[in-house]
């Protein structure tokens, strides 16, 4: 991978206001820009807010289209790589938390959330891909939430050769401390065994349908180690630089870097 300096926001996202929420993206995306960022990441639905309330549906949109529009012009006036959350609906009326890749020349791909918790199951059907994007001289892959909790799944991207993994949630409940620590005995498992970067984002504050969101974030390095947090009862942002230096220190180790001695075989 090349160096990177990525931006990881934490953004309330009242379900329904589309338009609002993307305009509250604008000043985030200006400043990770100012700040020398390649790389914006915004928590999952970011855009049309998160709920497992049938409710959801009324704010989804087929991709492309007005949403992911103003995306592409976002991210071509700004000149930086968005990674942007919305409820999509398909052409056969099917509902998906998806997450998009966007480029100062288009959209780049389409995440769509492969694990759909089980209070999500009434609204949303299960993404079949297992996508990675190649862009700005790394291959990132993303999960959403709940798709974290699967090591098999981190395991898929970084043997197909994933450098970065994005994780943004809409995790609710708790205080930001606790939701931290919850997260560390997860997160930081995701990437030591892999041997890959981590970094997660969450929403924060009231959704105004009932739930409300601790704010978070935090950057893992391919050895486990925390390279940046920030826990918040408002909104914010942590810039942070990802080295492929650091990456190659860990995959150049023959003891520290696990996956080319797996045994697949055995596993099925």
């Amino acid at each position: 991978m090349k160096d990177i300096r990525i931006a990881a926001v934490i953004s309330n996202s009242p379900v329904g206001q589309v338009d609002q929420n993307i305009d509250r993206m604008l000043p985030w995306v200006k400043k990770a820009k100012k700040e020398g960022a390649d790389l914006i990441c915004f928590p999952e639905l970011n855009v049309t807010g998160y709920s497992s309330d049938p409710v959801i549906k009324d704010s989804a949109e087929s991709i492309p289209g007005p949403i992911s529009r103003q995306l592409e012009h976002m991210a071509q006036t700004a000149k930086i790589v968005i990674l942007a959350g919305m409820a999509e609906k398909d052409e056969s009326g099917r509902f998906f938390a998806s997450h998009l890749v966007v480029s100062p020349q288009g959209i780049s791909g389409v995440y769509r959330k492969l694990h759909v918790a089980p209070p999500e199951k009434a609204v949303f059907s299960h993404g079949k891909q297992v996508p990675l994007f190649n862009i700005l001289g790394i291959k990132l892959g993303i999960q959403l939430c709940y798709d974290a909790h699967f090591p098999g799944l981190a395991t898929r991207m970084a043997v197909d050769g994933a450098d970065i993994i994005f994780m943004p949630h809409a995790s609710p409940r708790r205080t930001p401390q606790e939701k931290l620590d919850s997260w560390m005995r997860h997160l930081t498992a995701r990437a030591f065994d892999n041997a890959v970067f981590i970094v997660a984002c969450n929403q924060v504050g009231e959704n105004q349908k009932g739930l409300e969101f601790p704010g978070l974030a935090v950057v893992i390095g391919p050895s486990g180690n925390i390279l940046k947090g920030k826990t918040t009862d408002r909104e914010g942002m942590l810039v942070t630089d990802l080295r492929a230096e650091e990456l190659a220190d860990i995959r150049d180790h023959k003891m520290r870097y696990f996956l080319p001695n797996r045994r697949p075989e055995l596993y099925k």
